[in-house]
């Protein structure tokens, strides 16, 4: 008797201690579940914003002993993270060459300013170049196109970047290479002795998510938030159009070529005062080699055959053709219906100024006034009181209050804004805010960017090895520089990806997802395949609130094919369940990064995305039901 009692008290220790154990256990996924719920209600909250959450979130995991200091600052050396960053890297340098700018103005042109056509354009130029190419790149370099559009038709940048993202979700449901996920999911078929799928398997289901993800856009448009700011929208900055309609410039640009026979030729401007002759040389257009250059005049410059002169006329009664004549030059026709010098932006701006009263200005005559000389700028326009002196106002004398216009080259209007007393200037334009840095290496950045992705498609490189390698090239050809470099990174996104990264690994260690996993296959059991196949979307789109598709995608994969393979069934249906719910992240703004990154230029909160997001998913799952079992029979 006594050997039996002493026999059952090891076994009983064991079972209490097993039972500890477990309490312990469970009692550490309740505080990783209790953060998630706070840092959730934070979120829907907008309080405070979302990456404070992200490092509030950092300092508190290690408080619940399931993971380290460390591991909570892991994302920090993620390679995604470090690609996503240097991706805003990529993208600048399409921004600083205009490529960007091109894709946008071909989107607006294509819509005609319709915020209709506008989504539906923008959306199939995200997924079609996420079919091939990381959805998250495709985010950060179509962001600034989207601002661009926005800023010239005046929509709410909140009206686009939303379906911009979802757009770039669904591009990874087009092929098996647009994600993460895709691949996962195709290497454990393969682990489990089973075909691969092939690079188009994807698309069908690919092609009418994204229909009606278009579809959907368009209705669920209405709801989503106009959070431009109504002040900057009601005063928006000048622009060169409404400077030459104040200043009534429209008839006073003219461009003439010089001849072969030109009387010019020999001489050097300060031998020709054109002013007597009521004309204004503003640039002269040179070629260099292949290349077109914009040279400041300057008096002791001389003229070259096929120099173009840019020229201001500033009288009405100026006998154009006989002047011509004259000096051996022909005139140009504008084209594209340009107004006033406009087609210079790039090198040559306009901006207003007033004359205060401490200038030295005051009293002075604009043609005595030497502004061109000391700051090689001149002045085309002023404006007295409410109107424009456009009648012989090179003989007017400068008052205290006048606005004048002036015009010259960037760099120049830049100085005198540094150097001058006489003049204050008000708000640049708009066109300011467009100019190039690198608008002639436009070609370099198009080629760069097609070897990255070429290399990305291959898999020759590591995909973030290539992006910086990319970036690199782009340094090298002076497509952009350090400061660019650092400026173009979205901070605030990456602090709140990296934020909430250590939740995957406090959910796994603490058992919290293959709980989940093990309650969806007994809940299943032996229910009919679509049943199955709803599920395994389910669960999977849920489970990817809390962690990246890519580990959801390897949790639940072997899941998916092992109840295939319970049920006696294909296991390419359930395979295919699991991918499309892993790009199904449209429900909240850290699903995934390619939402996050939208987070901050669209303004959002995080019921935003519950709002619009959550619907959609729901279509996505009956419309993903529905057509596995008619293209992938089980």
């Amino acid at each position: 008797m006594l050997i039996g009692v002493l026999t059952l008290v090891p076994s009983q220790i064991e079972d209490s201690l097993n039972n500890l154990a477990d309490t312990a256990f469970n009692f550490k996924l309740i505080w990783v579940l209790a953060l998630l719920a706070i840092a959730i209600i934070m979120f829907v909250k907008n309080k405070p914003r979302m990456d404070a959450v992200g490092v509030i979130m950092i300092a508190a995991l290690p408080f619940t002993k399931i993971i380290s200091v460390e591991e909570t600052l892991i994302g920090f050396s993620d390679p995604n993270i470090i690609l996503i960053a240097v991706l805003f890297v990529l993208g600048e340098g399409l921004v600083r060459t205009g490529v960007a700018r091109n894709v946008g103005d071909w989107i607006n042109k294509k819509a005609g300013g319709n915020e209709t056509k506008l989504l539906v354009l923008l959306m199939l130029a995200v997924a079609g170049l996420g079919s091939v190419m990381s959805s998250t790149a495709i985010v950060a370099i179509f962001i600034p196109v989207v601002f661009r559009i926005c800023s010239n038709t005046g929509i709410s940048p909140s009206h686009l970047m939303m379906p911009m993202s979802f757009a770039a979700l669904i591009s990874g449901m087009l092929t098996l290479i647009s994600t993460a996920p895709n691949l996962v999911v195709n290497s454990e078929l393969i682990r489990q002795g089973e075909e691969g799928l092939g690079f188009f398997t994807i698309t069908p289901f690919g092609l009418a998510i994204l229909a009606l993800g278009v579809v959907y856009m368009l209705f669920a448009r209405k709801w989503l938030p106009d959070n431009a700011d109504k002040s900057v929208r009601k005063k928006r900055k000048p622009t060169f159009k409404a400077w030459i309609e104040k200043y009534d410039l429209i008839n006073r640009e003219y461009r003439v070529k010089i001849l072969p026979d030109s009387a010019l030729l020999g001489y050097k401007i300060n031998e020709l005062d054109l002013k007597y002759e009521g004309l204004k040389l503003l640039a002269v257009e040179r070629k260099d080699g292949d290349k077109k250059v914009f040279i400041r005049p300057s008096k002791i410059m001389d003229f070259h055959v096929d120099d173009i002169l840019f020229l201001d006329v500033r009288e009405h009664e100026i006998n154009l053709a006989g002047l011509a004549e004259k000096y051996g030059v022909e005139k140009i026709n504008l084209s594209g219906g340009k107004g006033y010098l406009t087609s210079l932006s790039q090198e040559w701006g306009m901006i207003e100024a007033i004359i205060p009263a401490e200038s030295d200005l005051i009293g002075k005559t604009v043609k005595d006034a030497r502004l061109r000389s000391e700051s090689g700028l001149t002045v085309i326009g002023l404006w007295r009181g409410n109107q424009a002196i456009l009648d012989g106002f090179l003989e007017k004398n400068f008052n205290v209050g006048d606005t004048i216009l002036i015009a010259g080259f960037w760099e120049d209007i830049k100085r005198i804004a540094q150097v001058s007393d006489d003049v204050v200037l008000l708000n640049m334009p708009i066109e300011f805010e467009e100019v190039l840095p690198a608008a002639d290496k436009a070609m370099h950045a198009i080629v760069i960017l097609g070897l990255v992705v070429l290399t990305m498609i291959t898999g020759v490189l590591p995909n973030v090895h290539a992006v910086i390698l990319g970036c690199l090239a782009m340094g090298y050809f002076r497509i952009i520089d350090m400061n660019s470099a650092y400026n173009s990174i979205s901070w605030k996104s990456l602090v709140l990806i990296v934020g909430m990264m250590p939740f995957s690994i406090a959910l796994q260690r603490t058992g919290g997802v293959e709980l989940a996993a093990d309650g969806l296959i007994s809940l299943v059991g032996e229910s009919a395949p679509w049943v199955a196949i709803a599920s395994l979307f389910f669960i999977t789109a849920v489970l990817g609130l809390f962690i990246s598709n890519t580990a959801t995608a390897v949790l639940m994969a072997p899941i998916a094919i092992a109840m295939a393979y319970d049920l006696g069934l294909s296991p390419y249906p359930f395979a295919m369940s699991v991918i499309l719910a892993a790009s199904s992240a449209f429900m909240t703004p850290v699903s995934s990064p390619v939402n996050t990154l939208v987070v901050a230029p669209g303004n959002y909160k995080f019921g935003d995305f519950v709002k619009i997001g959550v619907p959609f998913t729901i279509i996505v799952m009956i419309i993903a039901v529905f057509l596995i079992p008619l293209i992938l029979p089980f």
